[in-house]
């Protein structure tokens, strides 16, 4: 019998997967995932990313067991676990879905020399983890990748969006197929997550896509930058982790419904985040435009942004959600940022860093490209914009009830004078600090040093 493996990766569900549904075609089905001790031996799996992991694992496998399989776990270096159980289940073909990180292209590559000595294919699925393929689109000219947003964006939305691929009715594995244990949290990285941190697993990312698609959508185009009404879909983790389809939420998404655009545009500048690191893989670490930058090297600044402690409260709210969540709502992400690069004149670099620490939903892509985009080394077209906080937070929380939430030593300040408590308390708000910098001085340098 024709034996066929799944290599689940970033694709963590049975629902509209292009990897299972290929495979599962065969007569015999091995589901593998292999807890890569190379990604645990580094700083990207974190206690939130490890619990949200183990959590989407248990409840693959629990999905791959309503169909007659189940998931088998490995622990090791990806391709010599998968050539291993190549050679013992006289494996066929292997499928995997494509990725766009350095580390997995080299792996895909690895894994296509290896297999090839084992008279075994490679087959490698697009449309697993983006809409588009990322390599599907190309500017007129010869280039590559598309470097600015708009463009990139007019050609995303003409492209037909194929329908969900059904979960395969059956699943029937090899003989003495074995597997281990899911493993705790704690077995791939120290540390504990976040108090607040949503949970993992196709299930819930399925249900709260439902409730997101048929009530919230509609609000979304007015109300998704308003801090305190916390009106985004929450999904970032559950398509990180591909517990979510972002095709299928695409093509379930109402087209006549209001906020639908608006939402669906951010699963295009997913996609476009995607297609550039395809492109350009050393933008992880590396300016996509060079500006000459002289970054500061302060850590006393770089530990208080990190701790919420910079005296400006709607900064420190954002930060105060990520450590207690393991997500922060966009807005933030964006003020917060900007503050790092353009306030304080901090690398960019160390800003990624600590968002990739903390956040569930980090992605070599969208995090460390939506940091250059604020940084003004990446796909902005205006590199220096520098978003003001206090302009920032009464536009998107004008009453201050985000503030109040997070910040909580300042929740009896009234209305927007909680944005600036330094305004009628001369010796400042007992167990608030006091601004470790100037803004408006320090976005005047900041512009100064960029112009040369």
């Amino acid at each position: 019998m024709t034996v066929t493996m799944a290599l689940f990766t970033r694709d963590l569900r049975v629902n509209d997967n292009p990897v299972l549904a290929a495979a599962a075609r065969a007569s015999q089905v091995l589901p593998v995932f292999v807890v890569d001790e190379t990604i645990c031996a580094t700083d990207y799996l974190s206690p939130n990313k490890a619990a949200f992991l183990v959590a989407a694992l248990a409840d693959l496998d629990q999905e791959l067991r309503r169909l007659g399989g189940q998931l088998m776990i490995r622990h090791g270096d990806t391709v010599r676990e998968v050539c291993r159980l190549v050679r013992q289940y006289s494996v066929g073909e292997v499928h995997i879905a494509e990725d766009v990180s350095a580390y997995s292209r080299r792996r895909e590559d690895r894994l296509r020399t290896e297999l090839a000595g084992s008279d075994c294919r490679l087959h490698v699925h697009t449309g697993s983890i983006t809409v588009a393929a990322p390599g599907r689109l190309t500017p007129s000219g010869g280039r590559d990748h598309f470097a600015v947003f708009t463009p990139y964006h007019r050609r995303w939305t003409q492209l037909p969006v194929r329908a969900p691929l059904p979960v395969p009715q059956h699943i029937r594995l090899p003989d003495n197929a074995g597997t281990e244990p899911v493993p705790a949290a704690t077995d791939l990285t120290p540390g504990t997550r976040s108090p607040e941190a949503a949970p993992g697993g196709e299930s819930t990312g399925r249900r709260i896509a439902r409730k997101w698609l048929r009530t919230d959508i509609g609000s979304y185009a007015d109300r998704h930058d308003d801090l305190a009404a916390d009106a985004t879909s929450r999904l970032s983790p559950y398509l990180h982790f591909g517990c979510l389809s972002a095709t299928e939420l695409v093509y379930r998404s109402d087209p006549s419904a209001p906020g639908t655009a608006a939402f669906v545009r951010q699963l295009a500048w997913r996609d476009f985040h995607h297609q550039m690191l395809r492109a350009r893989p050393e933008l992880t670490h590396r300016d996509y435009r060079p500006r000459n930058d002289r970054w500061h090297d302060d850590p006393v600044l770089l530990t208080a942004w990190r701790a919420g402690q910079t005296g400006y409260p709607i900064v420190d709210a954002g930060m105060r959600q990520l450590a207690a969540q393991g997500w922060m709502h966009n807005r933030a992400r964006m003020i917060t940022a900007s503050f790092l690069t353009k306030t304080l004149y901090l690398d960019w670099r160390r800003g990624a860093r600590h968002f990739l620490a903390l956040l569930a939903d980090g992605d070599m892509a969208n995090n460390q490209l939506n940091w250059q985009w604020v940084a003004g080394t990446g796909a902005d077209t205006r590199p220096n914009r520098v978003l003001n906080p206090l302009r920032q937070a009464e536009r998107y929380d004008p009453d201050g009830a985000y503030v109040r939430r997070w910040v909580p030593e300042l929740a009896h300040l009234r209305g927007s004078d909680i944005h600036r408590p330094w305004r009628g308390h001369p010796n400042g708000v007992a167990g608030y600090p006091a601004r470790i910098v100037d803004h408006e001085q320090s976005a005047r340098e900041f512009l100064a040093t960029r112009h040369g």
